[in-house]
């Protein structure tokens, strides 16, 4: 049976060990390459941060499997076992123009089941974590459960592209949430947006295409303080495939699959 509290304890230190890695790593000039497309963006550092991890983990936990976004870890087919999701940079884009609002997420998962949940806010230093059945902090100090709101007093996190005519989603479907909610914000990192539900700041997110790496750690800490996290649909997410995301405070997300996503149908991505 695996010590979960061993394993939080060194991924915390392993976790603030990489954010001053990366933060030494912004003194020097990074190296810039893209991937799927142009906007796409990979750096040295985001390779270098998940090889730092994927080393460890395999020193420390050789038996664990390790799911990367740069590729290093492991060719995942199932969800047996304890399994480590990790994105190294989440945010490059920020990481590259702003040097800011880019997060390390770390989800660790048993059997497909969420047990360890991390979000690093590096250039703020703010950590993010939950242990199943034990809580949520944000730099150790216990965060509140999650309260049920009205759309109405709700602040949604979504990224404006899926407000304009798109390929994967009916864009009006969206129109009328934005316009019903009291504010709409966009981060750029998936993983801080999460974190955002999870402090209280944000009362829903909701994304079109993400991979597990990207929602990982933060479907662990959202859903250890009462919140919702689903697909678009409100079916459930899997470690194992990319999905649409929608987390929110209970009662939002009811209301928000319901109401204006009901004609949603979600598409392989």
């Amino acid at each position: 049976m695996a010590d979960w509290k061993k394993i939080d304890e060194i991924t915390k230190v392993w976790i603030k060990e990489a954010g001053e890695r990366i933060r030494t790593a912004l003194t020097n000039t990074l190296e810039i390459s893209s991937k799927s497309n142009a906007n796409d963006l990979v750096t040295n550092v985001d390779r270098d941060t998940e090889k730092f991890f994927i080393n460890k983990i395999r020193e420390t936990f050789p038996n664990h499997r390790i799911l990367g976004e740069e590729g290093g870890g492991d060719e995942i087919e199932d969800a047996n076992g304890i399994i480590w999701v990790i994105d190294p940079i989440d945010g490059t884009m920020n990481f590259v123009h702003t040097q800011r609002n880019f997060a390390i997420s770390i989800g660790i998962f048993e059997d497909g089941v969420g047990k360890l949940g991390y979000i690093y806010d590096v250039s703020r230093d703010e950590l993010f974590s939950a242990q199943k059945g034990e809580g949520a902090f944000l730099n150790g100090n216990r965060l509140e459960n999650l309260q049920e709101t009205s759309i109405e007093t709700a602040i949604v996190g979504v990224n404006p592209f899926w407000l304009t005519e798109n390929k994967r989603i009916d864009y009006h479907l969206l129109h009328k949430l934005v316009k019903d909610a009291r504010g709409t914000r966009s981060i750029g990192s998936a993983a801080l947006e999460m974190a955002s539900v999870a402090a209280g700041w944000f009362d829903a997110y909701i994304a079109l295409r993400l991979s597990p790496w990207d929602f990982g750690g933060g479907w662990v800490i959202v859903e250890e303080l009462g919140g919702k996290v689903t697909r678009l649909d409100g079916k459930p997410l899997s470690i194992l495939e990319k999905s649409s995301l929608l987390v929110a405070k209970p009662g939002v997300h009811e209301v928000i699959v319901n109401k204006y996503l009901k004609e949603f149908v979600e598409q392989k991505i």
